[in-house]
């Protein structure tokens, strides 16, 4: 092996231990939110992640899973509660929880996800989908219960 040969090899072995040392190990985002979502609010549970959806659970909830970024949204969360009437706890844990995922004010998420949930009924039907905050809040319900949905598309 000659000089030049040898300081080709360790200016390549170099470059490839500055490219595994430039990347550190570091878990998935939506690993982090759902991290977030446990330490911040009292009795979630992080459960199985299947196709790019984090199930969580909660007393307050149903069903409730964070969906992690696709080609058409960055983040959603979904939410379900027994009854055709959301109590006032299901409401805040929802926008307690949303304001976390979305990184807004939780007094703002509040009256978001309290007005998609009101606007359910006679006049507008089971199936009500609005906008807030440049967010989709998709919300409806059944005889028995009720459920929202919060997402925010991948261009904003």
């Amino acid at each position: 092996m000659t000089r030049n040969q040898f300081r080709h090899a360790i200016f390549a072995t170099l470059a490839l231990l500055a490219a595994f040392a430039a990347s550190p190990a570091r878990a998935d985002r939506c690993d982090d939110i759902a991290g977030q979502l446990k330490n911040q609010i009292d009795g979630i549970k992080i459960g199985i992640t299947a196709a790019n959806v984090i199930y969580l659970s909660h007393p307050l909830a149903k069903e409730l899973s964070l969906g992690c970024a696709s080609r058409n949204y960055s983040n959603e969360l979904y939410a379900k509660a027994d009854g055709r009437k959301p109590k006032p706890e299901f409401v805040d844990f929802v926008a307690r929880a949303a304001a976390l995922v979305f990184t807004l004010p939780k007094d703002e998420m509040q009256k978001g996800v309290a007005r998609c949930l009101s606007q359910l009924g006679i006049f507008r039907g089971d199936d009500v989908k609005s906008r807030y905050r440049r967010l989709d809040m998709n919300c409806s319900r059944t005889k028995t219960e009720i459920s929202i949905a919060i997402s925010r598309r991948k261009d904003e």
